[in-house]
Formats: structure tokens, sequence, C-alpha cells
């Protein structure tokens, strides 16, 4: 039976995947349904309605987060405009059916992706998509509607295509980024670092089109808006899974650290720019370091880059280690309560980071060792 499934090839591995990944879902519907995707839906249908200029008038947002769901939980929105220009298409569904479309959607999208940029293949393949979408935050930000599975969709594929040398497309796919940059904002500094110009000529493409079409649209006062949303204060509970929530790093503490973070990145990129499937995974667990606001379930890019790394070192102790992660992340260990806590996720980022680190000065070290075994 087994054999037979993993012969139809990737698209059925996707499919597989995502009915799994599905029925472990129901397993935490006690998460807030929908609440993320609510306020997206309220800045979309107030974009339609009122204009685009207004999408971050808080008040404007509760009302019509009041009317889409009546006695859901409330918060404002301060996501990137593209998030509420993804979202707008839904408008014409019923609000119900337009979570329920955007939940597949977005699920799929991810699901889809690894498992068809997939390298590995027979069982190893089936693992890896089924491993990355087994951690209690995937099935997390599936019920709260979040779009971070689109932005991890989207570095997938990217990654793929930029191992196979095809350098302008995989900019573009990077431009998912642009609809949470703080979860992947190290990518375009690593591809610039790994010497991947043509990929960040066509992300920086990418990533003005997208912002120049979206000051258009928002026109000068919903640009303002924004940026003022962005310089005032970030809503509570967003810190857990960042360096001040594993390690209290706050001011010049916080700051030397992410510095330092970035520098690593920097370096280690240069150092395996001949490694591009590394270099992706590398600049994502980065970002999720150095990023001072994340939820629970901006967790998805760690499953990305879990798998790009599973798929780029079949070794036995990477294997062992993303395999270990896994189980940790379980939503069956999470319902029991014996999952680590939000504030020690960061531990296994610091970890999987160092071990990054030092894939990257391994070739140097070896390449010393011959040099200095090397004959006079």
């Amino acid at each position: 039976m087994v054999p037979g499934l993993l012969e139809r090839g990737p698209v059925t591995l996707a499919f597989a995947a995502v009915v799994a990944a599905l029925c472990l879902d129901v397993a935490i519907r006690h998460d807030p349904i929908s609440v993320d995707f609510n306020t997206y839906m309220a800045a979309a249908q107030i974009g339609l309605h009122d204009g685009w200029s207004h999408i971050y008038d808080q008040g404007l947002v509760a009302i019509q987060q009041q009317l889409l769901a009546p006695g859901s939980r409330r918060q404002p929105f301060i996501s990137p405009p593209t998030v509420a220009f993804t979202v707008a298409p839904l408008a014409v569904f019923p609000h119900p059916v337009a979570y329920v479309i955007w939940a597949v959607l977005t699920f799929g999208a991810f699901a889809a992706a690894m498992a068809l940029a997939g390298i590995s293949t027979g069982l190893s393949r089936w693992v890896a998509v089924v491993g990355a979408l087994a951690p209690w935050w995937i099935m997390h930000s599936v019920n709260v509607g979040q779009v971070v599975p689109l932005v991890a969709a989207g570095l997938v594929v990217g990654w793929r295509l930029l191992r196979d040398r095809r350098e302008v497309l995989a900019g573009i796919a990077f431009g998912a980024i642009l609809l949470k940059p703080n979860t992947a904002m190290l990518v375009p500094l690593a591809l610039l670092f790994a010497t991947r110009y043509r990929a960040l000529a066509a992300w920086g493409a990418t990533a003005a089109l997208v912002l120049l079409m979206t000051a258009a649209v928002l026109g000068p006062s919903g640009v303002m808006s924004y940026v003022n949303q962005m310089l005032g204060p970030w809503p509570g509970g967003a810190d857990n899974v960042t360096l001040r929530g594993a390690l209290d790093a706050t001011g010049v503490f916080a700051a030397v650290l992410r510095t330092l973070i970035v520098v690593a990145v920097m370096g280690a990129s240069y150092r395996m720019r001949a490694s591009p499937g590394m270099v992706v995974p590398l600049a994502i667990v980065g970002s999720l370091l150095v990023s001072p606001y994340l939820h629970g379930s901006d967790l998805c890019l760690l499953a990305a880059a879990g798998w790009m790394i599973w798929e780029a070192q079949p070794k036995i102790a990477w294997r062992t280690l993303l395999a270990i992660a896994w189980v940790l992340a379980s939503p069956f260990l999470y319902l029991r309560g014996e999952s680590p806590h939000l504030t020690q996720w960061p531990w296994l980022e610091i970890a999987l980071f160092l071990a990054l680190l030092l894939s990257a000065i391994g070739p140097l070290t070896a390449w010393a060792g011959s040099r200095r075994r090397a004959p006079a």
C-alpha cells in the first residue's frame, strides 16, 4: 500500500499531506477560529467600500470585525497592505465560506509547495512533507487564518528555483516575503552575500513594483497611516517567540545579539555561496531570531527551513535533529501540555543556527587542514 502511494508522485503526496494535517487540525479546534483572517477581511472590506487609505483606521477595523464575526476577539490590523489586497477577492463570499477557502488555499499551498519542490524521493520525500506539516503551530496558523503559510510556500518554491539556477524566478517567488517581512527579512541580504545577484535583483524589482502599486492604491494619507502604525506600540504577547521571550534580551544586549546574528548570516552566506540550499534556511532562522515581533503561527517559517535542510542535507545527524524537533512540536505533546513553551523554541532556533554556522565553517576548516598536510 505505501510503496504504491509513494509511486504516484508528489501531487499525491501533497494531497495526502494536507488530509493528514487537516485531520490533526481537528484536535486543536479550541484555538480562536479565524481571528487573524477576520482582521484581514475587515481591512479588505474597508478598502473596498471606504477607500484603501482607511484600512489602518482601527476604529473602522473594529466595527467591520464586529459585522463580520459578532462576538469574536478584536485586534488591530497591522499587517502590510499586501495582505488586505490578497484576501480582497474572497469578499464576494459569505465570511465563513471565505475563511474555509482561505484556510484550504494557504495550507494547501504550503503542503503542495513542499511536495512538488522536494528533491528527495520515496519514503524520504513523504517523511519530509508530513514532518514539516506536523508541528502544532502549522495547525494553529490555519485555525487563526494566518497569511504566514503563503510566505512559507513562496520561500519553498524560491528555494527550489534557486537550487536549479533559475534565479530570476526564484527572486520573484521570494516576493512572498512582502506579505510578512519580519519572518524572513534576512533572505535578500543572504542572497547578496551568497552572490546570487540575479535573484536579488529580481526580488528587488518585485518589491519595488509592489511598493509602487501599494503607494498608488493607498495614497499619501494611507501610506502615512501605515508608517505611523509601525512606529507605534505593538500589541502585547508578541515577544514570546523572540530573543526577549527566551533570553529576556532588551536594550543594548538585544541590539548586540541581533547585530551578531546579522553579521553571522552575512559571513556564512558568503561561505555557503556555492550551496544555496543551505543559505535560504540559514537566513530564515536568522530572521526569526532577530525579529522583535512574532507569534506562534510564525514558526511555519521554522518548519519550512527544517524541510529545506532535510532536502539539502541527507546526513543522519541533520535528519535526527529535525526529527526530534518535529516530535517535540507534535500536536499530541502540545495537547498534553508536554510540548516546549513558546519561550523555549528560540533555543531550538539558536541550536539550529549554530549548527548551520558550523556547517559553513566546516569546509574552511577542511581546506585549512589539507593545506597544512600538503607537501612543501
